[in-house]
Parts: structure tokens; C-alpha cells; sequence
């Protein structure tokens, strides 16, 4: 008579089961290795311009602008910081200030109208409705340099020249804000409206504490979008503004640089101090975007 050692047959011995550290061990693939070295060598070259400006800044004059350039400065200067922001003649906090109020008045009245406008186009019916929301998502199509000249003469009527009105109001109503969200919209399952409903909401109750809420990634992503294309424009607030104490600070920036000689340090680090904001507003909103973006169809 033969006996087995095994036990129960078919019962599989606890010591062969692998745990969760071998587990690990055994999907570090070469193949694994090979994607991660692949996506810290692309981390690298993507982030090397901003690490060479935040070294550029720091460099003095000359160093600045030495060829070959050198990516570790010698010796460590203050002095681009200390003029950007110590002159008369670029009032660098005074571009700041009026480029975060412009910035973040400007994507306060995106998101209120692209909102509005969205979940009507998602969620009211009305005869048109397609016809309206073709010719919004056609408005994409039209750049925006051939819409200078008309807005200029629309702000000069309004008397609104050289004043931040002019860089907060003519963008306010945003074509891809709409289709954003409302391709957000249209993931809202409509049993929650229809609870709130049954329960005596009218649809601005419903658009304010049930559709907002639930929006919060997305209009946070649009948020982030339209600050980001306002405190980056350029071309506009160099037409609009006029007096150096309205500059926004990519018009602002621009004055360092005159036709015989270019300050790279001071360059360098007026480009340092736009960026603090985005990069700070990017780490803490990323989870936003990603989520916002991956709910509204716009993968890809």
C-alpha cells in the first residue's frame, strides 16, 4: 500500500505559495527595468530646461551668458533676484499682482459661464440645441490672432485700454470650457437629478448642490487650464496695456531684452518667479486634472 506525504489530495503546500515581496520580485522584468529607464531618461529631458533656468538664474552676468554654458553656477549669485526685483524700472511684483488677479478672475468667469452653458447643452432640451453647441465647438476652429483687431476696438469702446478688464473680460467666455464639461456633464448619472427632483429641488438647486459638487475634478481641470492660458499670454496684454505698472508679467518679462543685449540672468529668473504658481497649483490640483480629464471622454 503506497501513502502520499501531500496530505489531502490536490492540497497545495502553504510553503510554496509565494508572498507578496517574492511576488514583487519575480514582475521586475528586464522588461520592467527597460520601461522605467525609458521613463526617467524621458523624466529628465523634459525637466532639464526648467532645471537650466532655475541654474541660469543664479549664475552672474557674465556666466549667463559664457558659452559653453554650465549647469552648476560658479560663483552662486543673488544678484539677477536683487535687481528683478529691487529696480524701479521693472516693478516685477507689481506684474505679479496684476497677473494673479487677472489670471484667477479670468478663470472664475470661465468656469461660471462655461458651466452654465454646458449643462444646458447636456441636460435641458430645446429646439437647437445641436445646431448651438456646433457652432460653439466650430468657434475652435477660428485662431484666435484674427480676433485681435475686433476685440481691441470692442474693449477701446468700452473704455476698458490700459486696465486689467481687458485681459479678464474678452476670454471669459471659453468654447472648449463647454465642451469640456459637458462631456462631463453627460457622465452624471440622471437618477441623481431625478432624486433630487422628486424631492422638490428646481434646476438651479440641482445645478448648485448636486451637478457642482459632483463636477468638482473637472471644474477644477478647466480652473487650471484657463488660469494657466491667461498668465501666459502674451501677444493680448503687450496691445491692451500700456503704462509699465499694468504689465502682466510675460509682457513685462519682455522689456528686459533690447536689440544690442540681453539679460539671460534677469531673464531667468523673472521666468523662475512666473513659474512658482503654476508649479505650485499643478502639484496640488494633478489629482483633479487626471481625474477630470479621464471622466470627460478626452483621453487619448
Amino acid at each position: 500500500m503506497t501513502t502520499t506525504t501531500s496530505g489531502v489530495h490536490g492540497a497545495t503546500d502553504p510553503s510554496t505559495i509565494p508572498t507578496d515581496s517574492e511576488k514583487g520580485r519575480k514582475q521586475l522584468t528586464p522588461r520592467t527595468v527597460l520601461r522605467y529607464v525609458l521613463l526617467v531618461v524621458l523624466g529628465l529631458i523634459f525637466i532639464s530646461p526648467l532645471i537650466f533656468m532655475i541654474v541660469t538664474s543664479f549664475k552672474t552676468r557674465g556666466e549667463a551668458a559664457g558659452f559653453p554654458p554650465t549647469w552648476i553656477p560658479n560663483p552662486f549669485s543673488l544678484d539677477a533676484y536683487s535687481s528683478i526685483l529691487n529696480s524701479s524700472g521693472t516693478p516685477v511684483l507689481r506684474w505679479f499682482a496684476n497677473s494673479l488677479i487677472a489670471a484667477l478672475a479670468n478663470a472664475a468667469l470661465v468656469v461660471a459661464t462655461a458651466a452654465m452653458a454646458a449643462y444646458a447643452l447636456a441636460r435641458m432640451q430645446f429646439r437647437g440645441r445641436g445646431i448651438v453647441f456646433g457652432l460653439i465647438i466650430g468657434t475652435l476652429f477660428v485662431p484666435p490672432v484674427i480676433l485681435i483687431i475686433p476685440n481691441y476696438l470692442i474693449v477701446g469702446e468700452m473704455g476698458w485700454l490700459n486696465t486689467l478688464a481687458a485681459v479678464i473680460v474678452p476670454t471669459a467666455a471659453s468654447a472648449f470650457g463647454v465642451f469640456f464639461l459637458r462631456q462631463f456633464f453627460l457622465s452624471i448619472p440622471e437618477e441623481l437629478e431625478e432624486a433630487a427632483r422628486l424631492d422638490g429641488a428646481n434646476p438651479l438647486q440641482i445645478f448648485v448642490k448636486v451637478i457642482l459638487p459632483l463636477s468638482r475634478p473637472a471644474l477644477a481641470t478647466l480652473a487650471l487650464l484657463a488660469l494657466l492660458t491667461n498668465w501666459n499670454d502674451f501677444l493680448w496684454p503687450v496691445y491692451v496695456l500700456f503704462s509699465p505698472e499694468m504689465q502682466t508679467l510675460p509682457a513685462g518679462l519682455s522689456t528686459l531684452q533690447s536689440a544690442n543685449a540681453v539679460r539671460y540672468d534677469l531673464l531667468m529668473a523673472g521666468a523662475v518667479i512666473a513659474s512658482v504658481p503654476v508649479l505650485i497649483l499643478f502639484v496640488f490640483l494633478q489629482r483633479f486634472i487626471i481625474e477630470g480629464v479621464s471622466r470627460s471622454g478626452l483621453k487619448g
